[in-house]
């Protein structure tokens, strides 16, 4: 339900919207770029009607967003031992040798005026900083363990109360609009000047015309099997960008969350690693500390070693699951530090206190993306893209615990202060685009034929293109995308438009993406290993599809 001051904000002719920014997702990447867009000129009152008008579209609900899943928190230095060249270090070490140090240095030394920012916004940080694996200090910002739904409540809530801002719930963007497109004999460079987008209510495909299209659409965990991610994580800001010619760097490095609760009630609850950060140990069926074995620094070590360790555990044990023993813990800590769990565990019949957690690694958070600049900044003029949907180099092959809402303050920041820079003179593109064409109507049948294609499409990425990779199972991944490719464009171009389609079709486009950078690889580094090429190569590259 839109608030009441929405309804006047957005400027709409016939079936077509209007507005200066439109931004494609209502995580927090979204809704700080958002907030600085408008927040900006209004400090200059001179300027105050020339304030951008922005539009952000929600394919399902605004709380319905990785983000807000995020139980960790947000890194920035901010004790006297602690150092932004600590932070550096700890990021380029954690990114194994692909971090573009030019962007790790702007985000870190810009993180405590970006704390600032959501303190601004009404977030209210515990007293504590937290400690994570891969950081050498404490050095991380939380809400008890609710973090990211904490910043993302404060932020949903000042954009509501903006008159600058129009927020549509159940828009899902389907394609962007180029300037090709719109005219066919245009022979400018590539430009984005807007969406399709279908309105889920009432199944209507309406365009949004904007000057500046940012894609925020968050991961695409969803493509595998198992993922902490919530159920619309599935890549759908890389597809779009790569249907439209952008490129894309780095897919290859999809970072397993190590610690996800195993029990069949919660296939997707995330055990955050700030437990091992306050002393949780991880032990195997046996209950040994195994993660001695495979790293110094035991079960804090960078996520993507705990995961491999943590699956190569299982496969020698033949457990489903391995534990994190937080026993020596009472129970007024884990009421007052980390509630959430303890009560979600509590509901599941597991008393933390008193026994350790089954765990499993899953799906966590996508390393690579849309090819940018530190600012957001896209191939394609006009297109930016904020959050996990871009690959800025930040995190490299491996993100750093906590950096990630960060990086979508940070971003927000830079792409915001680049628009403003041009805002002024700033105009649409001449041309309308071409109406939507609609296909015909849907049989219940082919309904369950897509069903059948995501489900075959998530085992497939799980069996073949997880943390431990082969150049066979690759190879295999790849031919059988190929097919099913074919079979999607073949159903995508003669049913109606609905949003499973669209999901299938995103996380098709984007799996195959994945695998074809996995191919390109021929070493193993940071999240990526495979055991055909163990090796690390001296010489660090970037995947650029």
């Amino acid at each position: 339900q839109l608030p009441n001051n929405q309804e006047g904000n957005r400027v709409k002719k016939d079936s077509e919207y209007l507005c200066d920014v439109l931004i494609i997702g209502s995580g927090v990447a979204g809704l700080a770029t958002a907030l600085k867009l408008t927040e900006e000129l209004q400090l200059k009152p001179q300027t105050s009607a020339s304030i951008p008008k922005v539009i952000i579209l929600s394919k399902e609900k605004f709380n319905m967003t990785n983000s807000a899943l995020a139980q960790g928190g947000i890194a920035s230095v901010s004790l006297k031992e602690d150092s932004f060249e600590s932070h550096i270090q700890d990021t380029l070490i954690a990114g194994a040798g692909l971090c573009n140090e030019t962007t790790v240095e702007d985000y870190i030394r810009q993180a405590p005026e970006r704390i600032k920012d959501l303190t601004n916004w009404g977030v209210r940080f515990d007293d504590s900083i937290g400690l994570e694996g891969g950081h050498k200090f404490r050095r991380i910002f939380h809400v008890e363990d609710q973090t990211g739904s904490a910043i993302h409540q404060a932020l949903l809530k000042k954009a509501t109360e903006s008159p600058h801002i129009s927020l549509l719930e159940n828009y899902f963007a389907i394609d962007l609009i180029s300037n090709k497109q719109a005219h066919p004999l245009d022979m400018s460079p590539p430009q984005c000047i807007g969406a399709y987008v279908l309105n889920k209510t009432d199944s209507t495909v309406q365009i949004f015309r904007s000057k500046h299209t940012i894609l925020a659409t968050g991961g695409a965990g969803k493509i595998y099997l198992y993922t902490s991610n919530w159920s619309g994580a599935t890549g759908d800001g890389i597809a779009m960008a790569r249907r439209s010619g952008a490129r894309i760097s780095n897919l290859e490095f999809v970072q397993f969350h190590p610690t996800c609760l195993y029990h069949k009630e919660a296939r997707n609850f995330l055990i955050t690693e700030a437990l091992r950060g306050e002393g949780g140990t991880l032990i195997n069926a046996n209950k040994e500390n195994f993660m001695k074995k495979y790293h110094k620094d035991g079960s804090l070590a960078p996520r993507d070693i705990v995961a491999r360790s943590i699956d190569s555990e299982m496969k020698k044990t033949g457990a489903p699951c391995v534990f994190l023993d937080v026993t020596h813990k009472s129970k007024s800590f884990f009421q007052e530090r980390f509630p959430h769990i303890y009560n979600k565990c509590l509901e599941l019949g597991i008393d933390i206190t008193k026994e350790p957690i089954p765990v499993v690694p899953a799906a966590h958070y996508v390393c690579g993306g849309i090819l940018t600049d530190q600012n957001g900044q896209t191939d394609i003029q006009n297109l930016w893209a904020t959050g996990e949907t871009a690959c800025t180099g930040f995190h490299g092959a491996n993100r750093l615990a906590s950096n990630s809402l960060l990086e979508c303050l940070t971003m927000a920041n830079n792409c915001s202060s680049k628009i403003l820079n041009t805002f002024m003179t700033d105009t649409f593109y001449p041309h309308l685009p071409r109406p939507w064409i609609h296909p015909k109507d849907s049989n219940a049948d082919e309904m369950i034929v897509i069903t059948h294609m995501w489900e075959e499409i998530r085992n497939l990425m799980w069996n073949y293109v997880g943390i431990m990779k082969t150049n066979k199972r690759l190879y295999r991944a790849q031919q059988r995308l190929k097919i099913l490719l074919s079979e999607i464009k073949e159903n995508y171009s003669n049913m109606q438009i609905h949003g499973d389609i669209l999901e299938l079709r995103n996380i098709a486009i984007t799996a195959n993406l994945m695998v074809e950078s996995a191919l390109r690889r021929k070493e193993s580094r940071g999240t990526h290993f495979n055991v055909d090429c163990p090796n690390t190569d001296p010489t660090p590259l970037d995947t650029i599809l």
